[in-house]
């Protein structure tokens, strides 16, 4: 749907005219948009988990810090640890005040509860930022994608229609 030369016809530049092209070059065009596609879609599915995830801890700050307090035996405040998503391990908190909070790559840096809390939420909210813009190619992509299979589907029916013999 892109090419670099211009359009003597008005359409925009880089648009190309559907019709002007074979079967072959419609089926890589759709091969093409349909590889798109599913990275668009692979990436918006990448994109909700890491949100998901920032939302969990949000939810554990809420619940296990500043939530509340179930005293130990020994008179420290436990909590549930989450390892995965679906592994939680009994943990004991030695400071109420202060979070470790992953800012990624591997690093941590210590903030108060409602730091990371609003450090988080800004993280869920960028991310819903860049979801809805993605959302938004993916629509675009698609009506693309049915353009060139109906474009395509017209050019096969009707040069079928003109190889079948005329008796």
């Amino acid at each position: 749907m892109s090419q670099n030369a211009p359009s003597s016809d008005g359409a925009p530049q880089g648009s190309v005219n559907l019709a002007s092209l074979s079967v072959p070059q419609l089926r890589a065009l759709q091969t093409r948009l349909t590889s798109e596609l599913e990275h668009l879609t692979t990436s918006h599915t990448k994109l909700r988990a890491a949100q998901a995830k920032f939302r969990d801890c949000v939810r554990s700050i809420n619940d296990g810090v500043t939530g509340n307090e179930k005293k130990g035996t020994d008179g420290r405040n436990e909590i549930l640890v989450p390892l995965t998503s679906s592994l939680y391990v009994k943990g004991r908190l030695t400071d109420r005040e202060k979070v470790l909070v992953d800012v990624g790559t591997g690093f941590y840096v210590e903030k108060t509860a409602p730091k990371a809390v609003a450090f988080y939420d800004e993280k869920v909210k960028g991310l819903e930022a860049n979801l809805q813009e993605l959302e938004k190619i993916v629509q675009t992509k698609s009506s693309q994608l049915r353009i060139v299979e109906e474009t395509l589907r017209q050019k096969m029916l009707a040069e079928g229609a003109s190889q079948a013999p005329a008796g």
